[in-house]
């Protein structure tokens, strides 16, 4: 048999030993030899591992161990998390929301109450009471400072901000028109009811709108908080359904291989878990209930009733201008040929709002502290309706002072202001029982949630260091 050649080897230097080439040799890291499979990742591996160790009742009980742990740790996680974002939302809606929601209220209320005293002392001239300026300088004061905690609670550069800082530029413009109206008023010169004129205009086509639109914002706001506040965390309940039927599956996977009934670690995490379920569902239902009611017999009669409020003093405003004005503004109705005394106009269009807030109020109050109150405004209005007639029948027949006596006149008058005061007490009170009313529920639905997230969290984690302990307890028994 011929010989076969040998290979080339590499080049033997001087000294008798071989220089290894490039990318070879024991440091190098030598290649695998033809048909060899190259080496498996350590992902890879693992996973050989975890399925190696599966077929072994130990292996086995240890991935279910862990994923109990898991499953009880994730369903006390989410719980937490989504309890303690609602409870969040309801801390806004007491605290913050409402709060705010009620100061632009005032600030609105407190502006068109301050117009309406300044037309009702400029209606009396020299013979302005010391109540009528006193109320003026109240209501100013008030907005000035409900504008200030507005101010204080917007977010810089938001629009309620910017709303905020036009009211503060406006309220002192307004301020000098009323003094100016007067100065010119106690004097006996026309020009003062032009300046008077000219503030109701700057007062309602400019402060009003604004105010209204902060308190629009702040409803807006409040109705957020409640929309986060009062939606089922469902994450949380199918967590936790999923996490017990773990936990009953692999107690009853525990009785058939062992014939034990009880395994003390997995009941005790079992009793942990349930009580965090119920504990989320009973008192997110109760506390969802408590909202509700915070807003059905709270926000929503209060709102009405500040709508009214707002709508009795604007049509006191404009029944006072409608005497200042002596017919200087009309206007002019859809047919185009009737023209009207446009501040009786907008008086008219004023009590129609009111007469809707109320029988809406009416219907809205459940309980009779809250009845009454608004009772009480509507015959306060019927009866300033009648009298209203009566002072403008007056003044058209050309008796004008006796129609300034039915508006701003003595008692024994039977002045339209002794109608719009009783209003305006009646609607203060209901509003104060509707307040109280929301105080009540809204602390009631925040209170079932109180301690939940941070007590789901504990629990959870007492359930899934019971879960492991039961799981060790059955481990023990293979050593």
């Amino acid at each position: 048999m011929p010989a076969v050649p040998s290979q080339p080897g590499p080049p033997v230097p001087p000294g008798g030993s071989t220089v290894p080439q490039a990318g070879f040799g024991a440091d190098q890291g030598v290649p695998p030899a033809p048909g060899t499979a190259p080496r498996r990742t350590a992902w890879a591996e693992g996973v050989d591992r975890l399925r190696a160790a599966a077929t072994t009742e130990p292996g086995r009980l240890r991935i279910i161990g862990a994923f109990l742990a898991l499953l009880v740790v994730a369903f006390g996680s989410v719980t937490a998390w989504q309890m303690t974002e609602r409870s969040a939302a309801a801390d806004n809606v007491l605290h913050s929301s409402q709060p705010l929601s009620a100061s632009a209220a005032d600030i609105y209320r407190s502006l068109a109450d301050a117009n309406t005293a300044a037309s009702s002392g400029f209606l009396a001239g020299g013979q302005e009471t010391k109540d009528s300026r006193d109320r003026y300088e109240r209501d100013i004061r008030t907005a000035a400072a409900k504008l200030i905690t507005a101010a204080n609670s917007s977010e810089p550069g938001s629009p309620s901000a910017r709303t905020i800082s036009q009211l503060n530029e406006l309220l002192p413009e307004y301020k000098g028109l009323i003094e100016r109206a007067r100065a010119n008023n106690r004097q006996g010169y026309p020009l003062g009811g032009a300046y008077l004129r000219y503030a109701n205009e700057k007062m309602q086509h400019e402060m009003l709108p604004k105010a209204e639109d902060l308190y629009q914002r702040e409803n807006q706001r409040l109705s957020a908080d409640y929309a986060d506040a009062k939606p089922y965390p469902w994450a949380a309940i199918a967590l936790g359904l999923v996490a017990l039927g773990a936990l009953a599956w692999a107690q009853r996977r525990n009785y058939h291989r062992t014939n034990r009934v009880l395994n003390q670690g997995m009941a005790a995490a079992t009793a942990a878990s349930v009580v965090v379920l119920l504990w989320l569902t009973v008192g997110h239902s109760v506390a969802r209930a408590g909202l509700n009611d915070s807003y059905d017999h709270g926000v929503r009669s209060l709102n009405v009733l500040h709508d009214a409020q707002i709508a009795s003093l604007k049509a006191r405003g404009n029944e006072n201008l409608t005497l200042v004005s002596r017919g200087a503004e009309t206007k002019t109705l859809a047919d185009g040929k009737t023209t009207v005394d446009l501040y009786d106009y907008n008086f008219d269009q004023d009590m129609k709002t009111l007469t809707k807030g109320l029988a809406l109020a009416a219907g809205l109050a459940d309980d009779q502290p809250g009845e009454k109150p608004v009772q009480a405004a509507t015959s306060n209005m019927e009866e300033w309706k009648l009298r209203h007639q009566e002072a403008r029948k007056a003044d058209n027949d050309g008796r004008y002072q006796l129609a300034l006596d039915k508006v701003i006149g003595a008692a024994d008058k039977q002045p339209t202001g002794q109608c719009f005061d009783g209003v305006d007490k009646n609607l203060t009170l209901a509003l104060t029982h509707e307040e109280s009313e929301f105080q009540r529920a809204a602390s009631d639905g925040l209170g079932a949630m109180t301690g939940l997230p941070v007590g789901a969290a504990v629990l959870a984690v007492l359930a899934a260091a019971g879960a492991l302990l039961g799981i060790g307890r059955r481990l023990s028994e293979y050593r």
